[in-house]
């Protein structure tokens, strides 16, 4: 839907009110310094329960998949099954999340089944220092025998990994890594019970700190999602991450956003005295969100050397019919692409 020049008008106005006391600094300071424990003390209150499982993911993103037969069919009756749910329920309440999504960091640990196990628990014995210094064997990684691989950032409690994974079932070579910066997280979804440590590894990661590994190399992944995750860390961090990302691509590969867009109802929710900075706001409970534009998202992934094929601003209403509620969400959607040809800049290699 589109807004009115009212509306719009009405949704800056009241930004401009909540936003007019802003956070102590050394308040600011302790929620970026203990975000984890923040969102660790999340997922010990809510679980699983909190969000919705995203079954809208391969709708908007099919590039999570790779394209075979048997995916092209599983896709076309996801696609109508949702369209028959969504003729009766109304498509936007499958759309969307009741509120804060998820987020990522901090240590490493993959899942924990024979073959994938063992390599697991011998790349996590790697002296430190010496896997800093370079690419993994490729005899050493979790995922290493795969032909496409995906990246889930800030994997929260499973809510995209089990849709992903329930799909992948028809393309065995297919591997996904899934990770979070709250343990707690990645302990809810390692115990799932369709958890499957044979085609995914779930662990511990802050992609903040850049001189954290991944347990693979870079320039290995064909897809990574980053949904409803970049807007809790600090816009001073997130070109940073971007930029990392896009390392772990491989030439082609595809990073898929989703994230909170500016005026969304969270935003205009909140009350005075949450505001850290601009466009920037803490929740009750520690953690925290930021709203973008269209342009915010263009300038930082493009900045990362990735190619845009979509940046959209997505907004919808939502009506919550027993109270007469009526809601505007707000949300940006990109597909970034790593080009196949690589400058003299980045590399000497051609692709």
């Amino acid at each position: 839907m589109q807004w009115s020049d009212e509306e719009e008008a009405a949704a800056r106005k009241k930004v401009e009110e909540n936003s007019a006391v802003r956070v102590l600094l050394e308040e600011q300071v302790k929620f970026e310094n203990e975000a984890s424990k923040y969102w660790d003390t999340f997922y010990k209150i809510h679980k699983n329960k909190f969000f919705k499982d995203r079954n809208w993911l391969l709708r908007e993103f099919p590039e999570i998949i790779p394209v075979d037969q048997k995916t092209e069919q599983k896709l076309e009756e996801l696609s109508w099954d949702h369209a028959k749910t969504s003729a009766a329920n109304g498509f936007s309440r499958m759309h969307c999340p009741t509120m804060p999504e998820e987020k990522n960091y901090n240590k490493k640990r993959c899942g924990s089944s024979d073959g994938q196990r063992k390599a697991g628990s011998h790349f996590s014995n790697l002296d430190s220092k010496e896997h800093r210094k370079g690419p993994l064997k490729t005899e050493l990684f979790p995922g290493s025998n795969a032909t496409f691989r995906i990246l889930e950032v800030g994997c929260g409690a499973g809510n995209s990994v089990f849709p992903i994974l329930n799909t992948l079932q028809d393309a065995p070579e297919s591997f996904l890594y899934c990770c979070d910066f709250a343990s707690g997280a990645v302990e809810l979804v390692k115990l799932h019970s369709s958890y499957r440590a044979a085609q995914c590894c779930a662990f511990v990661h802050d992609v903040c700190d850049e001189d954290l590994p991944f347990p693979f190399p870079d320039g290995i992944l064909d897809v990574i999602l980053l949904v409803f995750v970049l807007s809790s860390i600090h816009p001073d961090r997130m070109q940073g991450v971007i930029n990392r990302l896009s390392n772990l691509l491989k030439p082609g590969g595809m990073l898929l956003f989703r994230d909170y867009g500016r005026y969304d109802k969270t935003q205009l929710r909140f009350k005075r005295g949450h505001c850290l900075s601009e466009n920037f706001y803490v929740r009750g409970d520690g953690t925290r969100a930021y709203f973008f534009t269209k342009g915010e998202v263009h300038n930082m992934f493009c900045k990362a050397g990735l190619d845009e094929k979509q940046n959209l601003v997505d907004r919808r209403l939502q009506v919550n019919r027993k109270k007469q509620v009526k809601m505007h969400r707000v949300w940006v959607q990109g597909k970034f692409q790593k080009p196949l040809h690589l400058t003299q800049k980045t590399s000497k290699l051609v692709f």
